[in-house]
């Protein structure tokens, strides 16, 4: 492991890997229910049920994920094997996912994604698990590990304004099933780009002396769920995954249903990720001068009130809502760069501390948690949806109830406002810092 300045090379090759990441991460999220409502004809409740399930798998298998990776010798690293073979297995999954045949059943087209969604899931898991895992092994360095996560961040936001804008135009542009089985090739595509990338441009990075691995996987679980700054961490993120999902999910349905433009969904990203792309550098700075807890806390006030300004979506000027999310935009950057480079401080501590590598079982609970957030977020919209009496339907859009356009609103603005300011609380309590972390680490 090294102590120095990662090379370049490194830092973007790392990076590539978020443009899997952020393209399976935000496509899903954002398409895949509409695409079960309104385009399958799957009522609101059962389309959430297939959304969160195949991501409530990742929640057993990502531990174990990350342990095997823990206890895998290879003289290319313990984790970037595992680029390989789950990004490629993930970019074949996802073109299948939109691919449903047509054979006039809604519980053949249900199951099609639902398999096919548990497919991508166990890919998924034994990319992300080994991916998140290597800053802690990669460098010992604490404020190193925030300059490569800022860099993974711009390329994340990068990520997601090119999937998240791309997919819904591709999806549209084409209409129908052909529009989502294109766009699902498209997306695909982009999984392979950063599966090769990262693979490819970590070659150099520093993989550090070999450590122990010693216990069994419950028994690690078991000591990793007893080090209370990671559980505050963790709650923390999970609740603002919950958030960010259901977010994600009402995105496509603000557009058409509140502003009346499904072209909006594409503007909708624009404004979240355009100003994400310049403000990564400026949370950096925020968290070198003030501490990564404070811009963390920072960064989860701008997007709990970007997001609470989206309840007025039905009344004001649609400029006032890109506003919004704008806001949310910049809130989101910095809620992504502090949980990421306070992460592999947790691990990397917790290796200084034992001797024992753990980061891999750490990063497996931290991405189980994440990805449950994420996939109960669509679930917790979809389940408002079908409080507010939304109406399914194969057909492209149907004329909604009073009812379903307020629950689409509150869907994407005050649920997910509550659930960030909560997950504040558990935050207050985290206490690492960067004398601990540098002491530690040289001891």
């Amino acid at each position: 492991m090294s102590s120095h300045t990662l090379p370049r090379q490194v830092r973007i090759g790392y990076a590539l890997g978020s443009v899997a990441t952020g393209s399976f991460g935000t496509v899903p999220g954002l398409l895949l229910l509409p695409y079960l409502t309104d385009t399958l004809g799957i009522a609101a409740f059962l389309a959430g049920a297939i959304v969160l399930l195949p991501k409530a798998l990742d929640v057993v298998l990502n531990p174990v994920a990350g342990r095997i990776s823990d206890r895998h010798v290879s003289p290319l690293g313990p984790r970037r094997p595992f680029l390989l073979r789950g990004g490629v297995a993930l970019a074949i999954c996802f073109a299948l996912l939109f691919a449903a045949p047509d054979l006039g059943s809604s519980v053949i087209d249900g199951a099609w994604v639902l398999i096919a969604f548990l497919a991508c899931a166990t890919a998924y898991a034994f990319f992300q698990v080994p991916y998140v895992a290597m800053p802690a092994e990669i460098t010992d360095d604490y404020g190193e590990r925030t300059r490569l996560m800022a860099w993974r961040v711009a390329v994340l936001t990068l990520a997601i304004l090119v999937s998240g804008g791309s997919a819904p135009a591709i999806r549209d542009a084409l209409g129908g099933r052909e529009g989502y089985r294109v766009m699902g090739l498209a997306i695909a595509c982009l999984l392979l780009i950063g599966t090769i990338g990262a693979y490819l441009g970590t070659r150099k990075a520093p993989i550090g002396p070999p450590a122990e691995t010693a216990g069994s996987l419950r028994s690690q679980l078991r000591i990793v769920a007893q080090e209370a700054d990671f559980r505050r961490l963790l709650l923390t993120f999970m609740l603002q995954a919950l958030a960010v999902g259901a977010m994600l999910a009402g995105i496509d349905y603000l557009a058409r249903y509140v502003l009346g433009d499904s072209g909006a969904s594409t503007m909708l990203f624009l404004c979240v990720v355009g100003p994400a792309l310049l403000v990564s550098p400026v949370w950096q700075a925020v968290g070198a001068r003030f501490g990564k807890k404070t811009g963390y806390v920072a960064a989860s006030v701008v997007l709990a009130l970007g997001a609470a300004g989206l309840v007025a979506a039905q009344d004001v000027p649609v400029g006032l809502v890109y506003l919004s999310t704008a806001f949310v935009g910049i809130g989101f950057t910095g809620a992504q760069v502090f949980p990421m480079a306070m992460l592999p401080d947790v691990a990397a501590v917790d290796t200084a501390r034992t001797g024992m590598r753990r980061a891999g079982v750490f990063t497996g609970i931290w991405t189980a948690g994440e990805t449950l957030g994420l996939a109960l977020g669509p679930g917790v919209f979809a389940l408002v949806l079908q409080l507010g009496g939304y109406i399914s339907s194969t057909r492209d859009q149907v004329v909604q109830p009073g009812s379903a356009l307020t629950a689409i609103v509150l869907g994407v603005s005050v649920v997910p406002a509550v659930l960030i300011l909560v997950s504040l609380f558990s935050l207050r309590r985290y206490r690492l810092n960067a004398g601990e972390v540098e002491a530690l680490e040289v001891r």
